[in-house]
């Protein structure tokens, strides 16, 4: 009995543990200064299979969890595509096209849009103004053609 409890103890410790490392990588970019960058004042940066540009205001999208500014040229097409972690989006120009298999959405300046990590969807930007939109991710951000 004595051996179960030791078990049972040793198991909740290290379930705490994960618990706070979990809690410390979601926000392993220790943000704890205020961040202010405007859109106009942001560095931008093409992405390389083109139509897309980013600007990483704080994070880093390549590693983990970020926040970006983001431009769709117009009429950008993602194609069918998920993404391994969730992003959140709020246009704040143009129009974010967006479609799954529940029907078509068109996020416009002032909305939001959530997209879970491993769901199929196709995106773009409006044909005549593209999209911008400030967006954050929760890991590394990647696009992943449908099959």
């Amino acid at each position: 009995m004595k051996r179960l409890t030791l078990v049972a103890g040793l198991l909740g410790v290290l379930l705490a543990t994960a618990v706070v490392q979990a809690q410390k990588a979601s926000t392993s970019n220790n943000v704890k200064n205020v961040v202010y960058v405007t859109a106009d004042n942001a560095t931008f940066k093409q992405s390389p299979t083109g139509g897309v540009s980013m600007a990483t205001l704080w994070g880093d999208p390549e590693k983990g969890v970020h926040a970006t500014f983001t431009k769709f040229e117009p009429g950008y097409d993602a194609g069918m595509h998920t993404h391994t972690a969730d992003v959140w989006i709020v246009v704040i120009k143009g129009a974010y096209l967006y479609k799954d298999d529940a029907g078509e959405k068109r996020v416009g300046p002032g909305e939001f849009l959530r997209v879970p990590g491993g769901h199929k969807h196709w995106s773009g930007g409006d044909k005549t103004e593209g999209a911008f939109f400030y967006e954050e991710a929760s890991g590394k951000f990647d696009t992943i053609p449908a099959k």
